[in-house]
């Protein structure tokens, strides 16, 4: 029986924890297919929030909760010259709130990420179940969402280091990593500015995670899953972009 165990193929045989967070970046598809064995999603959600306390923690001691919202405020000038305006006793005062609820806020962003996982699983699981028949669990969407979550830890680290050795002038946490193509477009053109932004290598690397991840779990043909996922993307990035232009 040991024997006979031990010729399955490799590709049969579940995978630790740690191999489905490796298998990510180097096999994605053996990862994506064992979420349809065991959909746990604990172990890249942890590394999530480790990542995350030590991102804004670094930031926060080398770089300063204050100048990250002073460079935040360059982007917004129509929330500085309000500010600016004001006695300099308030406007102090008015500073000194905004940073702690930044410190806050970024502290916190595990749960906010939470929430946004739950939204962007139940959004998938609707489309494929009830667009194109397939049988998905709201758990497996889950743990698909936070293992294709896993490439955004290399960009935090990667932001560490640059704050570090003192290399992130301008820095904010909406654009920690020149990874896209947003110093090309001029700052006060904010919905370009957002969507140049949000079109980011690491976040296309997620997508494209995303796209493998569905169709290993469903029927549906590869380039249809990258369809899908893009698209939902697309709407997200250009409503979050008129967003943020609206209140710049």
């Amino acid at each position: 029986m040991s024997s006979a165990t031990a010729a399955l193929p490799s590709e049969d045989r579940p995978l630790t924890e740690v191999e489905r967070v490796v298998d990510t970046f180097i096999a994605p598809r053996k990862t994506f297919t064992d979420i349809r064995r065991n959909a746990s999603w604990w172990l890249p959600f942890l590394l999530m929030v480790i990542s995350s306390f030590a991102f804004v923690y670094v930031v926060d001691k080398k770089l300063g909760m204050e100048k990250v919202v002073e460079n935040q405020m360059a982007l917004s000038p129509k929330q500085a010259a309000r500010l600016d305006q004001l006695p300099p006793d308030q406007r102090a005062a008015q500073m000194e709130s905004i940073v702690k609820l930044n410190r806050i806020i970024s502290y916190c962003y595990p749960l906010l990420a939470l929430l946004l996982a739950v939204i962007i699983s139940a959004i998938l699981l609707g489309t494929f179940n009830l667009g194109f028949g397939a049988e998905l669990k709201f758990k497996q969407c889950l743990a698909v969402t936070f293992y294709t979550w896993l490439p955004g830890i290399l960009k935090a680290l990667i932001a560490m280091f640059a704050v570090s050795i003192g290399g992130a002038e301008g820095f904010t946490f909406q654009n920690p990593v020149a990874s896209n193509l947003s110093g090309l477009i001029d700052p006060s053109s904010h919905f370009l500015y957002a969507l140049a932004v949000s079109l980011d290598l690491f976040t296309i690397w997620t997508l494209v995670l995303a796209g493998i991840a569905y169709s290993c779990l469903t029927k549906v043909k590869l380039a249809t899953c990258m369809v899908v996922v893009f698209v939902w993307f697309a709407i997200f990035a250009l409503g979050s972009s008129a967003l943020s232009a609206m209140f710049a």
